[in-house]
């Protein structure tokens, strides 16, 4: 299926230019000559890309406009901006909002269509990630036979045909989005929407906008997490790190089942079911004054106390067979030969929990798929037991420093470049992508450091 690109310029001209530079690649194309032209457009279907010029006569809106219209409907839509007039203030603030790539005029048939090509594949590797996310880590299987992990099972079986608000207690990476993700999945809500607002990645002024979104004075709107997660289900993760005067507005949404966005003097109804994670002990918090206690009395209806893979060591070759098993699909290897009696895999204490379970196959799959058991066991061991090779490090560490800067820049460029071209299976492009290196400029590196195609 042929990229829908919409461009938008107010000059007939380079309007005409560019929309048969983007039909000569086959792309479809349609143009708008103004802001409210582009309006329309947007309302018929979003497109794949669009291309904007910031400067839009005869309006009192612009280009800038049109950018927050695209971005507040949908982030992933890369936005590439034009101008022959705009100012260095003008193209920072458009990249702050999200525009994928500023362009100053005049330009060149092969400039527009390399930045077409880029965003567009951007997106794709973008999506190519969800979905590999989605069936690996999204697939709603939670593997263990642990008691612990069997007791887990039958609570959500339980509390997935119920709207009770639910709070997850468990260390970091031992699995509580995905725990958050089979109740939403198994709930009379599968159907709609399962948001996930991540409270601990979130700057403290920021947190009112991303629950309850935003209104513009040009009538534009930020939808929040709430609005986005309206008859589905939301899932504060961390939720201990929502700032103290935050909470009580999350606890009148809870109450009232409707809010008021920044800015904005309606009240918003939405129907939604809470969950709630957290990896710190709220009681604690709750006596420290730190989080409040009716908020922490409502999120609290149904716990499930999540353990950490240290405390169910059991469940590791389970774990470690399905996560190879997902893997070498994906990257279409073959499955690594894990030795499962490896005493390290168990005499670990894994303060990443399955997440950091997770990586160590990861990286195996991808580098040592098709290595011996004897050397994936060495792998292990250097991973999980660093302090053994404390003095070999030592040693590169104090030749490194021995070495003329060029030499050891030289290596570590390599090194990594190596590793990357492996990850990405030889594609020159989803490494160059990936490392933020034009196509060209990688192929030059790679040839000035002497490293060969890798299949």
């Amino acid at each position: 299926m042929h990229k829908d690109i919409l461009v938008i310029d107010d000059n007939p001209d380079i309007r005409f230019l560019i929309c048969n530079i983007l039909k000569e690649k086959h792309f479809n194309v349609r143009s708008a000559a103004n802001f409210d032209q582009a309006v329309l457009e947007i309302q018929k279907k979003l497109p794949d890309l669009a291309i904007i010029d910031i400067k839009l006569d005869k309006t009192d809106k612009d280009g800038i406009d049109l950018l927050k219209q695209i971005i507040n409907k949908n982030k992933s839509v890369p936005v590439i901006m034009i101008s022959g007039h705009a100012t260095v203030q003008i193209a920072v603030e458009a990249i702050r909002l999200g525009a994928y790539e500023f362009i100053e005029k005049p330009f060149s048939a092969e400039k527009i269509i390399n930045y077409v090509k880029r965003a567009l594949e951007n997106v794709s590797l973008k999506l190519e990630k969800d979905i590999i996310e989605n069936k690996l880590f999204h697939s709603f299987e939670l593997i263990g036979k642990s008691p612990s992990i069997i007791k887990i099972r039958k609570t959500i079986e339980k509390l997935a045909s119920s709207e009770s608000r639910i709070l997850i207690f468990g260390p970091t990476g031992s699995g509580k989005e995905l725990i958050a993700r089979k109740i939403h999945k198994n709930s009379g809500r599968s159907q709609e929407p399962f948001v996930i607002l991540n409270a601990a990645l979130l700057k403290e002024k920021t947190y009112e906008k991303e629950l309850f979104g935003e209104e513009f004075e040009d009538g534009n709107i930020s939808f929040g997490a709430l609005e986005r997660a309206n008859k589905g289900t939301l899932l504060i993760d961390e939720v201990s790190e929502i700032p103290y005067e935050t909470q009580a507005n999350v606890l009148r949404v809870l109450i009232d089942q409707k809010f008021k966005r920044m800015n904005g003097s309606k009240d918003i109804n939405v129907n939604i079911r809470l969950i709630s994670s957290t990896s710190k002990n709220l009681s604690d918090l709750v006596k420290e004054n730190k989080f409040r206690e009716d908020l922490y009395h409502r999120l609290n209806v149904m716990p499930i106390d999540l353990p950490s893979l240290s405390s169910r060591t059991e469940d590791v070759p389970l774990l470690i067979d399905y996560f190879k098993t997902k893997l070498s699909e994906i990257n279409g290897v073959q499955k690594p030969d894990i030795d499962m009696k490896n005493d390290s895999l168990y005499t670990y204490n894994w303060p990443g929990n399955v997440r950091e379970l997770r990586n160590l196959v990861e990286r195996i799959t991808i580098l040592s798929s098709n290595e011996s058991k004897e050397k994936i066991n060495q792998v292990i061991d250097d991973v999980l037991n660093p302090s053994s090779k404390i003095q070999d490090n030592m040693n590169i560490l104090e030749q490194s420093f021995q070495s003329p800067l060029k030499e050891a820049r030289e290596h570590f460029e390599k090194e990594y470049l190596t590793n990357q071209l492996k990850k990405h299976h030889g594609n020159i492009s989803k490494t160059a992508d990936f490392i933020g290196m034009e196509r060209s400029a990688l192929h030059r590196k790679l040839k000035s450091l002497g490293i060969k195609g890798i299949n």
